[in-house]
């Protein structure tokens, strides 16, 4: 079988033998500041993210001028008439010196710079500026020319699938393996923002790494982490998650964005229940070993016994001897053979096994 692994410059790993890769996603929320991009880097690098990715698009290259808002945009930032949906995209796009700023500060702070490119000079830009793996957004899942545009590139690509039926996906995924082999990701995700719980469909994840047989991740929408931690549970091995330096910030993406304490949480929940899961092989664990001699139980006389009687199960019991004795998973063994010597109630039995 191939092995799922992507490998970055830090020397961070991408597998399904590495801890979660977790992904800040800064997104629009940067409002058009640099000033505020910092921030939402901040936030990354203080919750211990491994990356932190931003939005890459020119707005004349992905939207008629128009192109009607989403709802949650409309309700997030006003109708049409208040503000276009290409002139909100406008007000958000990252120019090339903010993007070299950007980077300058991810490197500064030792972070992932990351940016999804929503059309192909944007793809070209982040490529020239060296960023060493793509992220398509759920929006771009089933535009298979940006999707074989990227992955021509040869650097691996992370593909969200929201909005998606699973023929959809089984499309895109064929473009990735042919360009990249086993370097690549696919997140489930929910396109509304916020979702429901009751949307999340994480169990998704299961269905992906069975039918795909590549790395598996969750793009969460979800207010509440019961989604986020259950993906992990599930076998996410990237997730992502929006942040902002205050929902209260006008722009669509804020409200269904954690905040930086909320955030750090987060992470370090994710961080202990993959601690908690283990490495999947059954074991005595260290804090058990002094506990065993004190909680499990030895076979002890449960009536007088003579010299040279067979053990029964009559006349043994297992009780608490402080781990002296015959341990009770002998109990077979031990109906085998003879009393060594005279026992009384409670006496515990020494013999050879």
């Amino acid at each position: 079988m191939k092995k799922n692994e992507i490998i970055l410059s830090n020397k961070r790993k991408i597998s399904d033998k590495d801890k979660c890769f977790i992904i800040a996603e800064a997104g629009v929320n940067h409002n058009g500041s640099i000033k505020l991009a910092k921030k939402l880097i901040d936030i990354a690098v203080e919750a211990k993210a491994d990356a932190v990715k931003f939005q890459t698009f020119l707005a004349d290259e992905i939207i008629l001028k128009k192109a009607p808002k989403a709802k949650y945009h409309i309700e997030t930032t006003g109708s049409d008439k208040k503000q276009s949906w290409f002139d909100l995209l406008k007000s958000q796009e990252i120019n090339y010196e903010m993007h070299k700023e950007i980077i300058r500060y991810c490197k500064q702070k030792k972070i992932i710079f990351m940016s999804t490119p929503y059309d192909k000079k944007s793809t070209d830009l982040l490529d020239s500026l060296g960023m060493e793996i793509f992220k398509i957004a759920s929006t771009d899942s089933n535009n298979h020319q940006l999707i074989e545009y990227i992955a021509k590139k040869k650097k691996p690509i992370i593909l969200s699938t929201a909005m998606c039926n699973l023929d959809e996906v089984k499309k895109s995924v064929k473009i990735l393996k042919k360009y990249l082999k086993n370097k690549f990701i696919i997140m489930q995700c929910t396109g509304s923002y916020p979702a429901d719980s009751s949307e999340a469909n994480i169990r998704v994840i299961k269905s992906y790494k069975k039918k795909f047989n590549c790395l598996v991740g969750y793009s969460d929408h979800v207010i509440e982490n019961n989604a986020a931690l259950g993906s992990i549970a599930l076998g996410a091995k990237c997730f992502e998650k929006h942040i902002t330096v205050s929902k209260k910030l006008k722009g669509p993406d804020h409200r269904a964005s954690m905040e930086k304490r909320d955030f750090i949480k987060i992470v370090r929940d994710i961080r202990d229940l993959e601690t908690a899961l283990g490495d999947g092989s059954k074991k005595i664990s260290f804090s058990e070993k002094n506990n065993i001699s004190k909680l499990k139980k030895y076979f002890v006389a449960k009536e007088n016994i003579k010299k040279g009687e067979k053990f029964t199960k009559e006349n043994i019991v297992a009780k608490r001897t402080g781990g002296f004795g015959i341990s009770a998973d002998n109990y077979f063994k031990l109906l085998k053979k003879k009393s060594n010597k005279n026992y009384s109630v409670n006496d515990i039995i020494k013999v050879n096994i």
